[in-house]
């Protein structure tokens, strides 16, 4: 379990322990029920991550929504729901260049404006082949952006740096020199699933 979700899953555990050492068990069983999702919504399992400098991997568990090719490059956008795993991962290899927290709105983070309109948080990596711009976006339920990544820092493909509380949305933003091999609908794994390949 990451270790943001310690607090999350001792509170209601102590609330659950509570209730039942008074005898009131309904209240009890909720708020060991809420301890259990907490456990299951901040789980961080392994990932097998390729280590091919051409390759670049999701950066969240979930949903493809959205492929496009925009001026800036390749974008491909993640929906997480509640249900995945929310660690954001790196999508390659490579020096923090930046990192951005731009307020704004908590829409729906399947909304087409989200990426420009909702709260979220751009981390730039700059790899030995090509730069990835990572955006973690803040939906309905998420209410807040953890990104632990610095300026300056280097990220291992694959590596965790932050998460999004409680459900969410993750872009990435990509060279248009890549190909990517996901569509809408797919469903992929952070630090796991090649998203795009670089052509030779």
């Amino acid at each position: 379990m990451d270790k943001d979700g310690v607090l999350f899953t001792a509170v209601p555990l102590f609330a659950g322990a509570v209730g039942a050492y008074f005898g009131i068990w309904v209240l009890a069983g909720a708020f060991l029920l809420l301890a259990a999702f907490m456990v299951f919504f901040f789980r961080d399992p392994k990932r097998l991550t390729p280590s091919d400098e051409s390759l670049v991997v999701s950066s969240a568990d979930g949903k493809v929504t959205k492929v496009e090719e925009r001026d800036e490059g390749m974008f491909v956008s993640v929906f997480l729901s509640p249900f995945d795993v929310h660690m954001n991962r790196s999508p390659i290899s490579g020096s923090v260049r930046d990192v951005k927290m731009f307020k704004g709105q908590k829409r729906p983070a399947t909304s087409n404006s989200a990426s420009t309109t909702n709260e979220r948080n751009a981390v730039t990596i700059v790899g030995p082949k090509m730069t990835v711009t990572c955006t973690q976006i803040v939906g309905i339920l998420a209410r807040r952006i953890v990104c632990r990544a610095q300026k300056g820092d280097e990220l291992a493909v694959g590596q965790k740096f932050g998460l999004i509380r409680f459900g969410s949305r993750t872009d990435l933003l990509m060279p248009k020199g890549v190909s990517v091999l996901v569509k809408p609908g797919d469903r992929v794994r952070g630090g796991e699933t090649v998203i795009a390949k670089l052509d030779s």
